[in-house]
């Protein structure tokens, strides 16, 4: 399944017991995080994101609590992304501010 597709399924939060695990782990390698794999445990960790990601198979699914902690993470990804958009933009005006003066 693409990235997108996976993201999306993710986000809609209508499937989270019907997602495959490689496709999960792939999505959470194209979003930037580190995988280190101990025995069944893949360890998921990303600069920004406080929490790791522990998951585990369950057959060829993701458990779907670990489907939720994805959408957690995510959703951390994108607020720390809109706050540094934001503080850039906010230090761009404070800058073009100076210029004019």
């Amino acid at each position: 399944m693409s990235r997108d597709k996976v993201l999306e399924r993710v986000l809609s939060r209508t499937a989270d017991a019907n997602i495959r695990f490689d496709d999960l782990c792939l999505l959470l390698g194209n979003l930037g995080f580190e995988m280190r794999v101990r025995g069944s445990h893949h360890i998921f960790r990303k600069a920004g994101v406080e929490e790791k990601i522990n998951l585990q198979r369950e057959g060829s699914e993701a458990k779907p609590y670990q489907v939720r902690q994805v959408l957690k993470a995510i959703v951390k990804l994108e607020e720390e992304r809109e706050r540094k958009t934001a503080t850039t933009e906010v230090k761009k005006k404070r800058s073009e501010r100076k210029k004019r003066q």
